[in-house]
């Protein structure tokens, strides 16, 4: 195990949290998905009713059968109490009657705007499934921690994460209560790790006037982060060609912010004197982001040599699953951070295979982005995305090595073209002069 390495993607507090609810990772079926939540429901039975029973880590794409457990499944295995259970991309989820009722959905529901409520396609009645923004309005009534229990899953979090080797974390979509909580284990002595937090764009402008007060030489304020598209495996990432087992009126995905709105993000956030995160996944998304950075009148005027605060750079592209040929050279042009997780095609083989068998090719081009000029450390990032897989950095160096699971044959390999030396895939955990 090698130290100093920087986890340029992770959720620190759903990190922790995810370890306390139902693991579903291992689950090869529905079957047995099923099991592990009637199982935690008995252990639950003397808890209070309104308690949440939460799940996560379902790969639904990863089984024989790819079919998602639904809504009368769910009440049978859980009972009157709410539940819901993620996909690991968090993305999706799907979930009881309790649950649904409590976020506010009923069969009069209209999809939110970004979202999609899945409903059978012969009765039209909810199934329980629920896509991207949906699946967010879903997670908003869950009871979020408090007080201590925010402190204690913190610290719980960084713990885990330093045991990999990491001295530096980059928290996406940060809790705007978690500077303050990261300054306050500071000034104890009890942070491991010197981290740097992405908030939801809409709560930068306040997490911003609040930063004098909670940053330290150990935690500083990044940037803003926003969504262009969704997931691979929830069928949401937004592709320039369709994928080959569409959801229905969805055969490209889903783009999530127009090309103005790409811009005014970026704008908000230079304003402020710090950078903006792009969730990514799709090529199309991908190749959007970029448009909006070149044609930005402010990025010029934005920050000196395209860099803001710590040396970070004013855009960084988050995922990038898919990146087509002919815009991989303009991250290293733009001096945009593509900022990745090999690890990721661990998962994502099975849903790689089924949608996107005509663009396997396209997937985690890390040879052509070193090539073209983004240096592993510099502008090529790793990280994990965790709670979504582990982050055990050994992942993602066999992805980005072998691009396989260890113990598959060759012919498992997926674009085995870009596959990067292990010394680079390593370099990519560093910083490479990036302010930390």
């Amino acid at each position: 195990m090698m130290t100093g390495l920087r986890e340029a993607h992770a959720h620190i507090v759903h990190h922790a949290r995810a370890a306390e609810m139902v693991r579903l990772e291992g689950c090869g079926n529905k079957a047995e998905l099923l099991d592990r939540v009637r199982e935690r429901a008995g252990v639950m039975q003397g808890e209070p009713p309104e308690r949440w029973l939460l799940g996560s880590g379902m790969r639904v794409q990863g089984w024989s059968d790819p079919e998602w457990p639904d809504v009368a499944e769910l009440d049978a295995a859980a009972g009157a109490r709410p539940c819901c259970v993620w996909s690991f991309d968090l993305h999706a989820l799907a979930a009881n009657t309790a649950a649904l009722s409590a976020a506010g959905f009923n069969e009069s529901s209209g999809d939110p705007e970004g979202g999609r409520i899945a409903r059978d396609r012969h009765t039209g009645r909810m199934t329980g499934v629920l896509l991207e923004s949906a699946a967010k309005r879903l997670w908003s009534a869950v009871p979020e921690p408090r007080g201590e229990e925010r402190v204690r899953l913190v610290r719980k979090g960084l713990v885990d994460l330093s045991r990999h080797g990491f001295t530096g974390i980059h928290d996406l979509v940060s809790e705007a209560w978690l500077g303050p909580v990261l300054a306050d284990l500071a000034d104890r002595g009890e942070l491991p790790a010197r981290v740097t937090v992405y908030p939801p764009l809409a709560m930068l402008e306040d997490v911003a006037r609040t930063a004098p007060a909670w940053e330290r030489e150990e935690v500083r304020l990044g940037g803003g982060k926003v969504f262009a598209d969704g997931t691979l495996n929830a069928r949401t990432a937004w592709m320039l060609s369709a994928y080959a087992d569409p959801l229905p009126g969805l055969r490209f995905g889903q783009c999530m912010m127009t090309a103005a709105a790409l811009k005014d993000a970026m704008g908000k956030a230079w304003s402020l004197g710090v950078g903006l995160a792009v969730h990514a996944i799709g090529d199309a998304a991908v190749r959007a982001t970029l448009d909006a950075f070149e044609q930005s009148p402010e990025r010029r005027r934005a920050g000196r040599g395209g860099l803001v605060r710590g040396g970070l750079p004013l855009l960084r592209i988050e995922h990038a699953e898919i990146i087509d040929e002919t815009d991989v050279p303009r991250f290293a042009r733009l001096g945009v951070a593509c900022s990745v997780q090999p690890c990721h095609l661990l998962t994502d083989i099975e849903a790689l295979r089924r949608g996107l068998p005509h663009r396997l090719d396209r997937v985690l081009p890390l040879r052509e982005l070193i090539d073209s000029g983004c240096e592993p450390g510099r502008l090529l990032w790793f990280g994990s995305d965790t709670p979504i897989v582990r982050p055990d950095p050994g992942d993602s160096v066999q992805a980005a090595v072998h691009r396989r699971r260890a113990g598959d044959g060759d012919l498992q390999a997926i674009a085995m073209e870009q596959a990067i030396t292990e010394e680079e895939a390593w370099a990519a955990f560093r910083s490479g002069g990036v302010t930390e």
